[in-house]
């Protein structure tokens, strides 16, 4: 059972990225269950793919947390970026409606991003042994560079400044329940509640592949992650990992 508290939170200034901070802190000593690295400003700050992550010093929330998932499968550990998405996304909602999240683990609001996430495994045989969960959430940013496509932030949402502090403390509260339904085995509900908030969840939209363009609906997420479409004109399934297909906006 993963219990959080203030001492396992480490604040920083600076750092190249939070993720990598844990890691190179692990190869120096064990870390408890539950360690929490939050930072002020990244200078290498990284997204799915090697992407890089803006953010302005001292204006968002940067961290990384560690676990130890010793119960979750190798083949099953897209339950961990289940729940990372929906602790962002039930956090947001509590200022904002019209969050969701588009597949895999990016969190919207509307057509705009507000936070991203990265995570990273290590495996020992058929389970998963330790994850660092790293995310970037945009939080008080006023403006972003021009070649961002669509970020916002919460205070573009709601127009004031949120406290980071009191903000990171929702987050926490809402992994310490997801851990606990993951503990209690209802990985069910999990996926459940996922699959309610994707962005494009419902109806059909445009979508892009290797072959080129194409209009299909959200059919399933696999325990995999792998994305599930259903083609309209040929009423077939197409299975998809991440980055083989796009979302092109409308």
């Amino acid at each position: 059972m993963i219990q959080f508290n203030e001492d396992l939170i480490i604040w920083i200034d600076e750092t190249e990225s939070t993720n990598l901070y844990l890691k190179e802190r692990l190869a120096e000593s064990v870390l408890p269950n539950g360690t929490l690295v939050v930072a002020d400003y990244q200078t290498k700050g990284r997204g799915q793919q090697g992407n890089s992550w803006f953010s302005g010093k001292s204006k968002n929330l940067l961290f990384s947390l560690l676990i130890y998932p010793n119960k979750v499968l190798a083949k099953e550990l897209f339950v961990l970026s289940q729940i990372a998405s929906l602790v962002i996304k039930r956090t947001l909602s509590n200022f904002s409606k019209n969050i969701s999240i588009k597949w895999p683990n990016d969190i919207y609001w509307n057509n705009k991003k507000i936070a991203g996430i990265l995570i990273e495994n290590n495996l020992e045989g058929e389970y998963i042994q330790q994850s660092i969960i790293g995310i970037g959430l945009n939080v008080n940013e006023d403006e972003f560079p021009d070649f961002l496509p669509n970020p916002v932030s919460l205070k573009q949402i709601i127009g004031r400044d949120i406290d980071r502090k009191e903000l990171m403390q929702l987050i926490m509260r809402e992994f310490q329940m997801f851990f606990n339904r993951l503990e209690a085995e209802e990985d069910g509900k999990i996926d459940e509640e996922y699959m309610v908030s994707l962005y494009w969840g419902e109806g059909y939209h445009l979508y892009k592949d290797k072959d080129g363009e194409f209009i299909a609906r959200i059919e399933d997420v696999l325990p995999s992650g792998h994305l599930i479409l259903r083609t309209k004109d040929e009423d077939e399934n197409r299975t998809y990992a991440f980055k083989e297909v796009t979302f092109i906006s409308e």
